[in-house]
This record gives C-alpha cells, structure tokens and sequence, in this order.
C-alpha cells in the first residue's frame, strides 16, 4: 500500500516553474531514491512534501497524498501536527537543524512533547531509547550534551533520532551523508535501512550520489530542471540507464578502477540552465549528444508505460 502517494504536482517561484508534473508512489519498507544535480529541484520536492516551502514559492496543481489524506488540502495546524508526526524529514546539516544552546536530549523530548500527551519525564526516557535506536554510543550521557560536542556522525544519528520520535510513516532524508567520512557514511546507511525495515516506513532518499542509491535504494527517480525523466528499479536503472542525462551521471561517478591520475572524470557537457531560462523543446536537449531535430521542438513526455521522458532513449540491456 503507498504511504505517499504525488500526482502531478507542480510549484512555481516568480512565475517559473521549480516542479513540473511530478508524479510517484512510495510505499511502506520501500526506499525510493531521488537523483539530480544540485538545483534540479530534489530538495523543492521535499520542501513541498514538507509544507515547508519558501514564502515566494506556490503550488500551482497537484495533489500530495498521505495514507490517502491530501496534505495540500489540511489546514495549517493539521500540517504541523503531521508534519513531525507521521512523516518526518532528516536535514542535509545537522548543525544547522539542531537548536545549539539545547541539549540533545531536551531537543528530542520537545519533539515527542509536541505530538504526544506525555509528561516530561516519559519523554525523556524515550529520548533515550530513541538514542539507543539510533545507535548512539554512551547514550545516557549523550542526552545531556550539545550538539557541539558532538561529532559529525553522532549530530546526525542525533537528527535520525528526532524524525523517529514518533514513528512515522513517511522519512524524506535529504543528502544525510553528504559531510560524512566513507565509513560513518556505510554506517549511517546500514542504519536507515535497518529503521525503515524494522518500522515498515516509507523512506525517501535524496542526493547526487548514485552511489549511495546503490546500496539503500529499491527504485530511482532521476529529476532535471523540475521533472522526473527517468524511473525504474536500482539494479535496472544503474546497470543499463535508458536517458542519456542518467547515463552521463552513472559515467562521471568515480569508481575503484577509475584512472583519476592519467585521465579526469567524465563530465556532462554544459549546465543545468537556470528557471528563468526559457527552453523550447526537450529541457536536456543542449547539453545531450544524442539530440535530434525534433528534440529542439518538441518536449518528451513520461506515460504511465515509459521508464524516460526521451525521443531516443538508450537501449535497455538488463
């Protein structure tokens, strides 16, 4: 059963377009992987999901559907209580999302407090446990430190343990381990699947490492300025990617055979244009090496029985 479930959403900053037709489902135990170059509009994505787009932001149609509730349709304090609740979101710097002059602890108390008629010395005892879950090592004195005091990997199992405060069913976890050494990196991976098997949830992973996605992922959308143009399984997607845009992103991700000494990475040619820039025909199509005529006039769609949103998608071999 989808847990969420996006239909053709759209969102607009200053009249242009940030999210164009966005469409998914995302059910319970399912890792949904989200892949793009910074600025494609992954984190817009989030944002919206969220209810927590910028003021200059509007959504212009859609609908964002949670175990059938449509989000776009509750009123704000109805939002807040979700929002936190049964779908939570993990932040790309947890610095940056920790409050600094709280102590760990009393941050993921206020949170369960939030949403669950508690007293204060329940919540704590949760915090704990909840730090436990997460892994955390020496828990109990963890609960009274900052998040200064903290390392980078322990800050974000910290923020994995907050979106767990009360069990969601939907966690959107945006870039969690871009900041994160090779191995906290495998370690916070091998948690996040471990929590969304062990709670069912539904889980949204966002970034630009494919490599990432490799190891968590059970499908992959690939977005481009503001559009799915790709989507398929991990293993099928990562092994024989069918839109040209996918395949420049598999080549330049370095790997254990890469010779970075003799020869530099592959790089897709151009860049990602910006929302004002007025495009006609296929939005990839200047940077594409497979363009043809029509693609510079007409803008490819994705139906329902498409895998990419492409004239001449690349042959399939799996």
């Amino acid at each position: 059963m989808a847990v969420l479930t996006v239909n053709h959403l759209s969102v607009s900053i200053g009249g242009m377009a940030a999210l164009s037709d966005v469409s998914f489902a995302i059910d319970g135990g399912e890792t949904l992987g989200l892949v793009g170059e910074s600025g494609c509009g992954k984190s817009m994505l989030a944002l919206a999901i969220m209810g927590l787009l910028p003021p200059e932001a509007r959504i212009d149609g859609g609908a964002l559907l949670l175990e059938k509730e449509d989000l776009l349709r509750m009123t704000a304090k109805a939002r807040r209580q979700t929002r936190g609740g049964q779908m939570a979101m993990i932040f790309q710097e947890p610095m940056t999302s920790l409050n600094p002059v709280m102590p760990v602890g009393a941050q993921l108390a206020e949170a369960i407090l939030c949403h669950e008629k508690i007293s204060r010395r329940a919540a704590r005892a949760r915090a704990l446990d909840l730090l436990k879950t997460a892994r955390i090592a020496d828990a109990k004195s963890r609960l009274n430190a900052y998040p200064h005091e903290l390392s980078g990997g322990m800050r974000q199992r910290a923020m994995i343990a907050m979106a767990l405060a009360c069990r969601p069913a939907l966690l959107i976890a945006d870039e969690p381990t871009t900041a994160l050494d090779a191995t906290v990196q495998g370690q916070i991976l091998a948690l996040l699947a471990d929590l969304r098997r062990d709670f069912n949830m539904a889980m949204l992973m966002i970034t630009h490492d494919l490599g990432v996605l490799s190891q968590v992922a059970n499908r992959i959308l690939v977005m481009y300025r503001g559009a799915i143009i790709e989507r398929a399984g991990a293993e099928e997607i990562l092994a024989a990617p069918a839109h040209p845009y996918t395949a420049g992103l598999i080549a330049c991700a370095p790997t254990l055979n890469s010779d970075c000494t003799n020869a530099p990475l592959p790089v897709i040619a151009g860049r990602l244009p910006a929302l004002s820039e007025k495009i006609e025909g296929c939005a990839f199509h200047p940077r594409c090496a497979r363009a043809q005529s029509r693609c510079r006039q007409e803008s490819p769609s994705l139906e329902e029985s498409q895998t990419a949103r492409c004239f001449y998608p690349m042959e399939r071999t799996v």
